[in-house]
Formats: structure tokens, sequence, C-alpha cells
């Protein structure tokens, strides 16, 4: 899987909206300054974030955004979604949506496999759990397989 800078902004940012204050929203310009986000990118992407009822805001001068739920209760896959689509497309098609002939008649079931792997990563792990620097315990497992460090 290709994680895109899109992607990766908008997990660190909703992160840092969870290590932060709930009583009051966070500016812009401080997320993106304390995770080196392009303010404009990230401007952007908390408008997308806001739709997706993942944070709210607050307009004017004590203005912001905060998440929307508890950090607890927002997966990193909502987030990823809310900018990106669906975790697994193929030429823009969910897999459930694509049929193959032939010899590629399976292909379409390794698609929706790898996605249900995707989802079990991602949708277990949450913005809380990354704030706190404490993953799920059967995600910090698959980290201690060598292979998970090498790229390919």
């Amino acid at each position: 899987m290709h994680v895109t800078a899109k992607a990766d902004y908008a997990v660190r940012a909703a992160v840092e909206l969870a290590a932060g204050s709930q009583d009051s929203p966070r500016k812009v310009d401080q997320v993106a300054q304390a995770q080196g986000i392009p303010v404009s990118f990230l401007e952007n992407i908390l408008t997308q974030l806001r739709s997706s009822g993942i944070v709210r805001s607050q307009r004017g001068p004590e203005g912001g955004y905060w998440l929307a739920h508890p950090a607890s209760e927002v997966s990193l896959a909502q987030v990823i979604r809310a900018v990106e689509g669906p975790l697994v497309g193929v030429r823009g098609q969910r897999p459930e949506e694509i049929e193959y002939q032939g010899s590629a008649e399976s292909l379409q079931q390794v698609w929706v496999a790898l996605r249900a792997n995707l989802r079990k990563v991602l949708e277990h792990v949450t913005v809380a759990d990354v704030a706190a620097g404490k993953l799920p315990k059967e995600i910090l497992a698959l980290t201690k397989e060598e292979e998970a460090w090498h790229t390919r």
C-alpha cells in the first residue's frame, strides 16, 4: 500500500488534535507547525475531515479545530477514507465491483483479501492509540516480524 502525503498529513493532524486539550480548539497554524505540514495543505485536509464528521470547527479569533468524537472512537481507517476514499481501489473501482476473466479470475479475491488485511490494522488502531504511543498488542506483534521492516 502506498500512503499518500495527504493521508499521512490527515492522520498526523488528527493525532495532533487528539494530543491537545479538548477544552479549546487548535489553530490550523499550531497543528501545521507541530507536525511540519504546509498550512494551505492542512486547511484543505481539515475541511475534508470536517465534512466527514471527524473534526469540528469554530470560527473567529477563538476558533480552530477539535476532534468531533473521542480519539478512542476514531480509527486511522476513518481518517484515511475521509481524505482518500476507500482503502483499496482498483482503477478507481471497489474490488467487489470488478470482474476478471479466465486465468485472472481469482485476482478479485486477492484485492478483497488485501483490503481485509488493511482494515485489520487500520480499523483497530485509533487516533488515541497513536497519540498515547500505545498500539494494540496484535499490531505491535506485526512489527516484530523481521519482514515487516524490509521494503520490497
